[in-house]
């Protein structure tokens, strides 16, 4: 039996407009929907990709709600959105993915934590922390990572504590203590799932960070995990999902130990950095698959195409201004290579202005291009 699909001209609105909300607007060109942004920055990645761009904060109430009222669904590209508004606007009949409750737990670390915890989600232990003094209480509980509770994003927001002599390193505000985790492996899963409660999980992606800056550096699709390891993240991505009982794409941060224990790290309730490699990668990206739960439409197939390879493109150490790309040409002349530049014109040190897919069935054609592009291609400044 077919089943006929009608279309409804939905008007959607993002808030955020940087490169995510600038993916997402590339791959809603294949659908009926007309799209908004909202956003500080006229000149952000987003801007000119859009129907209709506002100028507004989104994380004040009477901008998001201003905004929304006028909309069918709204959705996010960063957590820290005003979620009073959204909560306003869900309860006048607009559709926000991921719903403003799953938004209000993941936002601030500490709420998220008790989540895993109340759910019985193993994730590293913690202790929460109000201030420097109290962290520095905790000192048997370390090595730790100390996390700020609100406003942590790339890194920033995070500080390793190994010894006592560390502490005035960390936040005097509110935020986590985590115990450290002897850590063999750091994996991301997509999981998307509709208002049915019906869920598509992407293959893991195994992510090699900097050190330095803390940001992902490249990653590996599919992760080379033992199969148990597998079926155990991929339940206890599952599970989060299931509990924030909310429709939406999350990508779910796993550690893997040196016992293959699996412990969740954090969740982000959006499209994700990690996520990126699917739209070469895999049949069905996360970017189209976020359209497709806003729509109600099927969800789409999360099968990968080939193995993939990503690497992001972080601007230069001592350079800021207007962008440059050395080495462009070279990367562009490679095999199987795919570029995704952000349009951001201004560039500083670790600003992520853009990343590269590879895809290939040899993982040593993987890392061996992965290292290559990294080693050639630079952002630098004039």
């Amino acid at each position: 039996m077919i089943t006929e699909t009608y279309l409804r001209y939905m008007k959607v609105g993002i808030l955020g407009g940087g490169q995510l909300g600038r993916m997402l607007l590339q791959a809603a060109t294949n659908y009926v929907v007309e799209t908004y942004v909202l956003e500080n920055d006229e000149h952000a990645p987003a801007a000119h990709l859009c129907h209709h761009f506002v100028k507004g904060n989104i994380q004040d109430f009477e901008s998001v709600y201003n905004f929304g009222k006028q909309l069918d669904a709204l959705t996010i590209e960063i957590e820290s959105v005003n979620v009073d508004a959204l909560e306003k606007l869900e309860a006048e009949g607009v559709k926000v993915f991921p719903s403003p409750a799953a938004i209000r737990i993941i936002k601030n670390k500490i709420t998220q934590k008790e989540f895993y915890k109340h759910h019985q989600i193993p994730s590293p232990a913690f202790v929460v922390t109000q201030n420097l003094f109290e962290l520095g209480q905790q000192q048997s509980f370390l090595p730790g990572v100390h996390k700020i509770a609100m406003g942590g994003y790339d890194g920033k927001g995070v500080q390793v504590i190994k010894t006592p002599n560390d502490v005035d390193k960390g936040f005097d505000a509110p935020a986590v203590l985590e115990k450290m985790v002897n850590i063999k492996k750091e994996i991301a899963i997509i999981v998307a799932m509709n208002d049915k409660g019906e869920t598509a999980i992407y293959p893991p992606a195994e992510m090699v960070f900097d050190q330095v800056l803390n940001l992902l550096d490249y990653q590996l699709s599919p992760a080379d995990l033992p199969q148990k390891v597998l079926w155990k993240a991929e339940a206890l991505a599952i599970k989060v999902v299931k509990e924030l009982k909310s429709p939406g794409l999350f990508a779910i941060e796993l550690f893997v130990d040196r016992d293959d224990d699996v412990f969740v790290n954090e969740t982000a309730p959006r499209v994700h950095n990690s996520g990126h490699h699917s739209i070469e990668g895999n049949y069905c990206s996360q970017f189209d698959m976020l359209w497709r739960i806003i729509f109600g439409y099927p969800l789409g197939c999360t099968d990968a195409i080939l193995p993939s390879s990503m690497v992001n493109l972080i601007g230069a150490e001592g350079h800021s201004g207007e962008a440059v790309y050395s080495g462009l040409d070279e990367v562009l002349k490679m095999d199987n290579v795919f570029v995704h530049l952000y349009g951001k014109t201004q560039t500083r040190p670790g600003r992520k202005m853009g990343h590269v897919t590879i895809i290939s069935k040899e993982k040593l054609d993987l890392t061996y291009k992965a290292h290559k592009i990294k080693n050639t291609l630079k952002i630098i400044s004039l």
